[in-house]
């Protein structure tokens, strides 16, 4: 049955005596089963139903040109209201630097004689080596002159709002107000509530005409008060619970709190309020997971705070380790380094950029509020599904390094435990990348991939797998990865004419490998039966890569199985993640080669410890397997289910259970069976001709969160080079199956 809903009218008061009365814009709006909405003589409110038949209730305001949330509130079924905050502020802050391209990727272009003022402006909103907010910045990796202070501006949101507009998409209801203003953006602030959940979530959409921009963002709401009991809770780092309860002097700054799953929860009494931002869409790629706060609170007098979300405007590099001191050193200088990597988003004149936090409104308590809203995460780990096992890699985590320096492989190293506890089964590393002796011809490079191995055999276990593997500069172009179906020694130093053969037998270690050449590259992954593929397309030290090489013989191979996915660049004008960079090459590479190729889903991080943040900045892979290798057995059904596309990327809340192509040719379906989480926002049916790409997107914003859904599409296959399938969430999350052929 849908209500019937009363037009919402706005009283707008100004100075004069005679009030202006504003009706609200309901031409978007369409009545939703359950949903109801009511006028009063200057708010709107919106009750919903929420999880476990709890109802929820927003009361929106617009006071002088301010939109204000008059109150948040729930109850349970037959319970009394349970007030959550009232008379709120919507509070945002940013700070914006100059995007620039950096000397990593400028060298690239013009190495090839791409480097034109379009290829620059293409490849800046692709950089990794950038620290805009770093003053005057790292040398090394900048573009120019020095960083200056002026580049970096600060802006806090101002309001005039002047009208408001009410719109139903799906099972969804949202609120806008027109007239915010933030620094260089400015848009609309809009409120959207999801039937059959908890969650509320507020967003400035807004954009800017400036170019260069990149930029990082608070968001949350001002005016809660202090009352005797007022208690704000979260776990720390150990997963211990800590409170504040507001007793402390009042706060110039916002105080970011290192809470565990980026989570905060206000103690209302009888209910509670949590606060946290998007679980991947709201992190940019850095080369670790150092948890540096990103939820805060701010005691602004004795009688109020606010709350929210929010990006550090600093990286940190992880804590040193090590016996030695040359170690010691290193990873000194290492994580130094990691403080310039801290890219920011990228805002390109004109897009849209959306600032999100969410709100969990709960009748419960903050500790059963806390697991209510881990469960749209699965705790923070990658759920268990039946005939798959879980994969990711490209992790640099100087093994070789920790194992010579403390002279034994009988250690746990810090990292075992992160992957352990978020439901990695398989893991394969990228140790010699810039640690150990990787442009050593042989004696002393197969002494530490003799550690490497053996180390990893030690690390691994009946349900979980270290494969040492590598990421490899040399002799192709950019970076690229490699993976065997077992350990095999090799050097890929350059070669001294006369110096080295292509294979030996060495008396220590048996049989040996020297690469010397693209086309012992070629040799030698056709021998052993391995694996290629491109280590961050277009970025890095792979800007112009796989481009360059699609016409070479490895690149056409079905042994080179396509690039790396990595969340990178994070643009939140888009709906997808890494929409351009990763998804756009997937469709070109498929293009280019006589077969698909896949996106595999990587981290390309270092040192990790169990107080990260690792979940949030991480994508895996599930891949059709039966059962883990154990570490005495052949790699090889992982190299090969991975070679054949028989998995699905995803960041871990939307899960795929099969899929398959029924029919041929005109009468062709696309089946999938997925589970999930949050709402659903749409899926998309992808493919090509071979020269240009289509597809077709289904609208899924009728979905209730913590359900499953099957899917059959028809298409028709005729002429279609290849077709894949992918589905996102109302907060980015997305699920991506690997492009096949279809019948014709």
């Amino acid at each position: 049955m849908r209500l019937v809903h009363v037009a919402w009218a706005f009283i707008f008061c100004g100075t004069a005596a005679a009030a202006q009365t504003t009706s609200c814009n309901l031409q978007d709006w369409k009545g939703i089963a359950g949903v109801s909405a009511t006028a009063g003589r200057d708010s709107v409110e919106v009750s919903w139903p929420g999880e476990q038949s709890q109802q929820n209730r927003a009361r929106f305001a617009l006071r002088n040109g301010q939109p204000i949330v008059a109150e948040l509130a729930a109850r349970k079924p037959g319970g009394a209201w349970i007030v959550l905050g009232k008379d709120l502020t919507p509070d945002f802050q940013v700070t914006t630097g100059r995007r620039r391209i950096s000397t990593t990727e400028l060298d690239i272009l013009k190495k090839l004689h791409a480097d034109t003022p379009e290829a620059e402006n293409e490849y800046k909103w692709n950089v990794f080596w950038d620290a805009p907010l770093e003053i005057p910045g790292h040398d090394s990796h900048l573009v120019g002159p020095g960083r200056t202070p002026d580049e970096v501006k600060r802006a806090t949101v101002s309001y005039s709002s002047s009208s408001c507009r009410v719109k139903s998409d799906g099972d969804r209801v949202s609120v806008d107000f027109n007239g915010l203003t933030l620094g260089l953006f400015s848009g609309d602030l809009e409120f959207t509530a999801y039937k059959g959940s908890n969650l509320l979530r507020q967003e400035a959409l807004a954009k800017t005409d400036a170019p260069d921009v990149a930029y990082i963002y608070k968001a949350g709401l001002k005016g809660f008060s202090v009352g005797p009991d007022t208690k704000l809770e979260w776990r720390d780092d150990a997963q211990e619970w800590q409170e504040y309860e507001f007793g402390g002097d009042v706060n110039e700054q916002p105080v970011d709190l290192q809470a565990r799953n980026r989570l905060e929860i206000l103690d209302a009494g009888a209910g509670s309020l949590a606060i946290f931002p998007p679980p991947h869409k709201f992190f940019f790629a850095r080369e670790n997971e150092v948890n540096l706060g990103y939820v805060y609170y701010r005691k602004d007098s004795d009688s109020a705070f606010s709350l929210g979300v929010m990006q550090p405007e600093h990286g940190e590099g992880y804590a040193p380790r090590g016996v030695s001191d040359e170690v010691w050193d290193h990873r000194v200088r290492v994580a130094r380094s990691q403080i310039y990597n801290y890219a920011l988003y990228n805002a390109p004149p004109g897009t849209v950029q959306r600032m999100a936090v969410y709100y969990y409104l709960s009748a419960a308590g903050s500790h059963q509020t806390q697991q209510q809203v881990m469960a749209y995460t699965h705790n923070d780990a990658y759920k268990p599904v039946p005939g798959f096992k879980t994969v990711t890699g490209h992790f640099h985590l100087e093994f070789n390094e920790m194992i010579r320096d403390r002279g034994t492989s009988d250690f746990m190293p810090t990292w075992v435990p992160v992957f352990r506890g978020l439901g990695i089964n398989i893991v394969y590393l990228a140790d010699f990348h810039d640690d150990s002796d990787f442009g050593d011809p042989g004696p002393k490079r197969f002494y530490e991939q003799k550690l490497y191995f053996e180390g990893a055999r030690k690390m691994s276990d009946k349900n979980f797998l270290v494969i040492a593997a590598e990421e490899v500069n040399s002799y192709l172009g950019g970076h690229w990865y490699l993976m065997l179906p077992k350990p095999v020694y090799f050097s890929h130093a350059v070669p001294r004419p006369g110096d080295q053969t292509f294979e030996e037998n060495d008396p220590t270690y048996g049989h040996v490998y020297h690469l010397g050449s693209v086309e012992d590259i070629e040799n030698f992954v056709n021998r052993e039966q391995g694996i290629l593929w491109t280590a961050h397309p277009r970025t890095k030290s792979s800007a112009m890569y796989p481009d360059v090489y699609k016409d070479k013989d490895f690149f056409l191979s079905d042994r080179f199985i396509g690039a790396s996915w990595e969340s990178l660049p994070v643009d939140l004008s888009q709906e997808r993640l890494c929409e351009d960079r990763c998804f756009g090459v997937n469709d070109e590479m498929s293009n280019w080669a006589p077969k698909p190729k896949f996106m595999l889903a990587e981290g390309d991080t270092y040192m990790k410890v169990p107080s990260d943040e690792t979940y949030p900045l991480l994508a895996i892979n599930y891949l059709k397997l039966d059962k883990v290798p154990v570490c005495n057995e052949s790699w090889a059904p992982v190299v090969e289910g991975i070679r054949a596309g028989n998995f699905f990327g995803t960041t871990g809340e939307i899960l795929f259970h099969n899929w398959e192509i029924e029919g041929s040719g005109a009468k062709s379906v696309y089946t999938a069976s997925i589970e999930y989480t949050f709402p659903l926002e749409f899926a998309e049916l992808v493919w090509s001709d071979g020269a240009k790409v289509d597809r077709q997107i289904i609208r899924l914003t009728d979905t209730e969160p913590f359900g499953t859904k099957t899917f059959r599409i028809p298409f028709d296959a005729r002429g279609k080079k290849w077709i894949r399938f992918d589905v996102w969430d109302s907060a980015g999350n997305g699920a991506w199956l690997q492009p096949v052929v279809p019948k014709q």
